[in-house]
């Protein structure tokens, strides 16, 4: 009987699913973790396995490997025949140690860290996969954005007059004669985004997805990051590069969308803040460290922040006596912009059937 395949997987708490479907040794209090973490969405994740295994059979039985290091990986490729990488470099050397390897598959769209040109000489397809996840995390955030541009967890429900009577408001119908008849409860502060300018820290994968929808959205979008894209890029994107001091002092949308990391760490501190033009808006879906704490909220108490949302917070789950809970222009919502779980279930479907056709006995 021939050795199983060998795949090898740059350690991600989702790739942490490709043993789970193709390794019959994979860890069972992974597996019993992960169907945990699945149940919301798909509670039967032991037969989502089974039926992803069923149509990846020339896959199965395979040996994952996952490494949590260039050089741990570099010390698997002997007998490799599929490589899945997320920020890990292939570059031509590692090609020529990795006789065997047919595919790369990267955990992303973006092929900066994978050498195209040594892969095709070597005859290895290079496959890519635009994660859903990352879609999701650019839906949040204009959900977050849209929120506080809208005021639409002011207003939800306001419909009757008890209900603005509730909410300190009384009703006063405009003369009809003579106007129209919006905004009945007469909320002020709405913002639009069409118009408006947005500026993302972090034209990465979920970036580029948060921009794809600003221009869509009609606002003018900018971008810093250390290293410029391709001016092609800048163009499909419609962004333009700027230093950070500028992008906060023009923006009326900060996202921050970096890795978290000691570098990014207190990325947006008091000296940033307070370069913000003033009553402009943070929505962050990212992570919390990248904004420090104590500068936010001081930034929120002297009212120069028109908004912030947060998706991931400081602490998991928050005190219920947090300050952040105190203001009425933030929205914090518990850890949801990659959701619904299928996005990363359809993701490795995708991912684990492509590995499966291009991984030959």
């Amino acid at each position: 009987m021939p050795a199983p395949p060998v795949i090898v997987v740059e350690d991600d708490p989702f790739t942490r699913l490709i043993p789970l479907v193709l390794d019959p040794n994979a860890n069972n209090e992974r597996r019993a973790a992960f169907a945990d973490f699945m149940s919301t969405d798909e509670p039967d994740f032991a037969g989502w396995c089974a039926r992803v295994r069923a149509n990846a059979k020339s896959l199965y039985p395979a040996e994952v490997r996952m490494v949590t290091s260039e050089a741990e990986m570099r010390a698997s490729l002997a007998n490799c025949r599929a490589l899945v990488v997320e920020s890990f470099r292939i570059g031509r050397d590692d090609l020529i140690a990795a006789k065997q390897l047919q595919v790369v598959q990267k955990f992303g769209v973006g092929l900066r860290n994978i050498d195209t040109a040594a892969c095709a000489e070597k005859g290895v397809k290079v496959l890519t996969l635009r994660r859903r996840a990352n879609i999701s995390c650019a839906e949040h955030a204009f959900g977050l954005m849209l929120m506080l541009a809208r005021k639409l967890d002011t207003l939800n429900g306001l419909v009757t007059v008890e209900r603005m009577a509730a909410a300190g408001l009384s009703f006063k119908p405009f003369d009809r004669r003579h106007t129209p008849g919006g905004n009945y409860v007469r909320v002020g502060g709405t913002r639009a985004l069409n118009g408006a300018t947005i500026g993302i820290i972090g034209l990465g994968e979920i970036g580029r997805e948060i921009a794809i929808r600003a221009s869509a959205f009609g606002m003018r979008v900018l971008y810093h990051q250390r290293t410029r894209v391709p001016e092609s890029e800048e163009l499909e994107l419609m962004a333009r590069h700027m230093p950070l001091p500028a992008l906060l002092a023009e923006s009326d949308w900060i996202v921050p969308q970096v890795p978290t990391g000691p570098g990014t760490r207190n990325l947006l501190d008091r000296e940033e803040l307070l370069r913000i033009k003033p009553g402009a808006c943070i929505v962050n879906v990212a992570n919390a460290p990248i904004i420090n704490r104590e500068s936010l909220i001081e930034a929120l108490r002297a009212g120069r922040l028109g908004g912030f949302a947060l998706d991931v917070m400081y602490q998991e789950p928050m005190p219920n006596d947090d300050e952040l809970l105190k203001f009425k222009n933030v929205v914090l919502t518990p850890r949801m912009a990659g959701s619904p779980r299928f996005n990363g279930l359809n993701d490795f479907e995708e991912l684990i059937t492509g590995l499966a056709r291009e991984v030959t006995p």
